[in-house]
């Protein structure tokens, strides 16, 4: 069994996921390639094997071809697309955000509750990322007594055009949300956001100190640099009662020679999360199969964005802000 699979978007991302469908997922190929530039749709599938390309997202998800969705478009798109393949009966793999805010990705899960499915796994890779995999499992185990913090660091080499501060806190930060809550297993009650000295190759306020409360009393932090200038550098500390858990921004090998000891650093998050996106990928495919949800669902989108969106609040008001969410459906658990 095979599953075709079609992808709304043939930009970084989705040109990106067309190359590990084409090459790295079992169990699944390549149908169409959508894009609003149907010459960078025609593209991306020449070079990944795409049976289609065409530039209705639409005509995709109908395509009785096309037995699951990948949506990597422009942020604003997704609900409504992920909503069209709900009601199509197609398993969707949305990359974040679920929606630009918390009350359009009430309206995806709006669409699950009426389907009766969970049809949304949220593209939140870092969940099959193995350094977060073996830092939960780690936790889990019990042998470092409770976790009590957690130390976070996103770099960016340079900020995307269209960014500023609140861009950072929705599109950068909203991955150390999810990845909290998963390695915690706890929700995140309260955000305040400090903006540190403005870095002069910055257009915004970058860096910025983004710290949260769980509902378990633990303290989350996140740095966030979006023009850190030398490359992609992500990593986290777990601070537990008798012990710490931590991994560095890389899975590269370490060069000593010279008096130096070097490890190269990417230039963006790909090649940092390539295992992650992989994995996750091939999970995805593996759930359709089993009929049994894997990774972040339409519900953990909804919180991501909600919590988000409390951050961009504190960041405007200089205030703590209390996160609130809508009573959880029974269809998420």
């Amino acid at each position: 069994m095979s599953i075709g699979v079609g992808i709304i978007g043939a930009g970084i991302m989705g040109a990106d996921h067309a190359r590990i469908f084409a090459g790295a997922v079992a169990g699944a190929h390549l149908v169409a390639i959508s894009d609003a530039d149907e010459r960078r749709a025609k593209a991306v599938a020449q070079e990944t094997g795409a049976k289609h390309s065409l530039s209705d997202p639409l005509a995709l998800i109908n395509d009785p071809e096309v037995g699951a969705v990948l949506i990597a478009s422009p942020d604003a798109t997704h609900p409504d697309f992920a909503i069209a393949c709900i009601k199509a009966g197609k398993p969707v793999l949305c990359e974040k955000p679920l929606a630009p805010t918390a009350k359009e990705g009430l309206r995806v899960i709006e669409a699950e509750l009426s389907a009766g499915r969970r049809s949304v796994q949220l593209g939140y890779m870092r969940r099959f990322d193995p350094g977060y995999v073996e830092m939960k499992g780690l936790l889990g185990s019990g042998a470092y007594g409770e976790a009590l913090a957690f130390h976070c660091v996103h770099r960016n080499a340079s900020a995307p055009p269209h960014f500023d501060a609140a861009a950072a806190i929705v599109s950068s930060c909203g991955h150390e949300v999810d990845v909290s809550r998963f390695v915690l297993s706890a929700e995140l009650s309260t955000v305040k956001v400090f903006r540190a000295k403005r870095s002069k190759l910055a257009t915004f306020d970058d860096p910025m100190l983004v710290v949260f409360e769980t509902d378990k009393g633990q303290l989350v932090d996140v740095e966030l640099f979006i023009n850190a200038q030398y490359g992609y550098d992500v990593k986290g500390e777990l601070v537990c009662e008798t012990g710490t858990i931590s991994f560095g921004p890389t899975l590269n090998t370490q060069v000593r020679a010279s008096g130096l000891s070097a490890t190269q650093l990417a230039p963006d998050w790909r090649p940092r999360f390539a295992a992650a996106y992989r994995i996750q990928n091939q999970a995805w495919i593996n759930s359709i199969v089993t009929g049994k949800p894997v990774g972040s669902s339409a519900w953990d989108g909804y919180v991501a964005t909600t919590v988000t969106d409390a951050g961009v609040k504190s960041l405007k008001t200089g205030e703590t802000v209390a996160i609130a969410y809508d009573k959880r459906p029974g269809l998420y658990g």
